[in-house]
């Protein structure tokens, strides 16, 4: 569905991606891990068009996506649900879905999609009437991943999902992001949590420096004796 090949990009003239590689498959969920600094963030900007890469292709179901800008992708089908919150505080989970909807240009199919997701977030419909500032930092991150899926796009990049949640709380978003998998959405999630993000996953992809050290399935990946030597030792052996 997805291919990076030799992608740079940076800011500011400085690359944080040294020529990465990524395929993401249809119908996976794929999480990219690695240390702070590794780029895992910014794969996801040049993928969504918030960032254009200086080098290499990204092509998604065969077709060129680079330098189209972001809200053109969306419209292809690639969403993003960003590192930071980003509901509308002041608005009701409600007017927060209906938003997310806008592109469909049509009140009747903003409803018909609203319904299809309440029944596989509840939340949506159990707090739809409350500020969404009212809500809690999981629940507003559950209501935002439902909210992705207002335009069922078939791609959906995930940032950091788990930052500062507390253990229940980062179940309780794992498993919304789970559900989102389940319902035939492919996914590709950063998380820095690394035995949570690979222990969801399909398919996992280890990144240091800007650079894939590392992919392939995600139990594999987990069970690598390579990962002691990232996240507890520094750095890839041999790197």
């Amino acid at each position: 569905m997805l291919q990076l090949v030799n992608i740079f990009a940076g800011y500011g003239g400085g690359d944080v991606l040294k020529g990465v590689d990524l395929e993401v498959e249809r119908g996976s969920l794929s999480c990219i891990v690695g240390p702070n600094g590794a780029g895992k963030s910014t794969v996801l900007r040049v993928i969504s068009g918030l960032l254009k890469p200086r080098r290499g292709t990204i092509t998604f179901n065969g077709r060129s996506i680079v330098g189209m800008s972001a809200p053109h992708i969306l419209k292809l089908g690639i969403a993003q649900i960003p590192q930071e919150h980003s509901l509308f505080p002041n608005m009701s989970v409600r007017e927060n879905m209906e938003l997310g909807g806008l592109l469909l240009q049509d009140r009747n199919r903003i409803e018909s999609r609203l319904r299809q997701i309440e029944e596989r977030f509840p939340i949506v419909k159990e707090r739809a009437k409350e500020q969404a500032r009212s809500l809690s930092g999981g629940q507003q991150r559950q209501v935002e991943i439902a909210r992705a899926l207002m335009l069922n796009p078939v791609l959906v990049l995930v940032d950091e999902p788990s930052m500062s949640l507390d253990p229940k709380t980062l179940a309780q978003v794992f498993e919304a992001i789970v559900q989102m998998h389940d319902s035939g959405t492919t996914v590709l999630l950063v998380e820095q949590n690394v035995r949570a993000g690979l222990s969801i996953a399909t398919y996992g992809v280890v990144m240091e420096s800007g650079m894939v050290r590392m992919r392939g399935p995600a139990q594999t990946v987990r069970e690598d004796p390579e990962m002691g030597h990232l996240f507890f030792g520094g750095t890839l052996s041999g790197t």
